[in-house]
């Protein structure tokens, strides 16, 4: 039985992986809009973009953390305000929503990782926003609406730590990365992958509506990251030098430890996320992100 599925925000670094999952999906008929072609911040475009589908996922979003924090109101347009006209979209419709979300809603003072029912606390504009946007799927959509909390993303289609970290491979001899911040970092085609199977199990009614953490297992700091690139990349990960947040003061606060819980996969029947270094593996074979891998030093990955 074929599927219609609607993308926001298709030319991000996410929405393209997405768009590329359900591409090799025969049951799928799938809508990929730009933010050139869909302002999630006009309820009339909205409500008419999201009338005939099935499964919305909503990848559009304002990410620019620091530039959260010095216009709040505009991010949370997007964030907030515009994910609520998808979910009240959603809602006349009868759509799925996948919403992606961060980790960024929590304050990042835990000392274990953040289950999915875990007070949120922002400590920044980027933070509240997302939050926002949170809020308004659990109110619109308590039964059809699913929140997917992502962390530390990259990939091959846009900027990201792991591709700049190559690309300043070949400029520099050292490089200088924080080592007191704790996540999970996340490959976008991996992610991806999982929320295909995310809107699957909810279009069976296998899934409950609800919070879902989409991020790798295990943790790393930025400078473990970094180092781990350059070992698979046939780099010397010595030449990664453990620094202090301070040495990167910021606009935005940045939470100190984002590592999120897994439990509520099973309750979709759904395995989590890998490893973040397994997923590294394999992210580094990709096209884009092998080449910079070769520019930065010729040969083969060491993995």
């Amino acid at each position: 039985m074929t599927t219609s599925w609607l993308v926001t925000g298709a030319r991000g670094l996410l929405g393209q992986d997405v768009l590329a999952e359900l591409a090799g999906d025969p049951d799928a008929r799938v809508t990929g809009l730009t933010r050139d072609q869909l302002d999630i911040t006009d309820p009339t475009a909205v409500g008419a973009a999201v009338d005939g589908h099935q499964v919305v996922v909503n990848c559009a979003a304002w990410t620019d953390v620091d530039g959260a924090e010095r216009s709040e109101a505009a991010a949370t347009a997007v964030n907030g305000h515009g994910v609520r006209h998808l979910s009240r979209a959603c809602a006349d419709s009868g759509a799925i929503l996948l919403h992606v979300s961060t980790d960024y809603v929590f304050p990042g003072d835990a000392r274990r990782p953040y289950p999915e029912d875990a007070p949120t606390g922002p400590v920044n504009a980027y933070g509240r926003s997302k939050l926002a946007g949170e809020r308004a799927v659990v109110e619109l959509l308590p039964r059809t609406g699913y929140i997917v909390r992502t962390a530390w993303l990259y990939g091959e289609h846009g900027p990201s730590f792991v591709g700049t970290m190559l690309q300043l491979a070949s400029r520099r001899e050292t490089l200088d990365v924080v080592a007191d911040q704790h996540g999970q970092p996340t490959w976008s085609r991996a992610l991806a992958g999982q929320l295909r199977a995310l809107g699957r199990a909810a279009l069976a009614g296998r899934a409950p509506a609800g919070i879902y953490h989409g991020t790798a297992a295990g943790r790393t700091t930025w400078c473990g990251l970094a180092r781990e690139t350059f070992r698979l990349s046939g780099l010397d990960p010595e030449r990664i030098r453990p620094v202090g947040s301070e040495r990167f003061p910021r606009p935005a606060a940045r939470p100190a430890f984002g590592v999120l819980g897994h439990d509520n996969w099973s309750r979709a029947g759904l395995v989590p996320l890998p490893q973040w270094d397994d997923q590294l593996v394999a992210a580094l074979k990709t096209p884009a992100l092998a080449a910079l891998a070769t520019a930065a030093r010729p040969g083969e990955l060491t993995r």
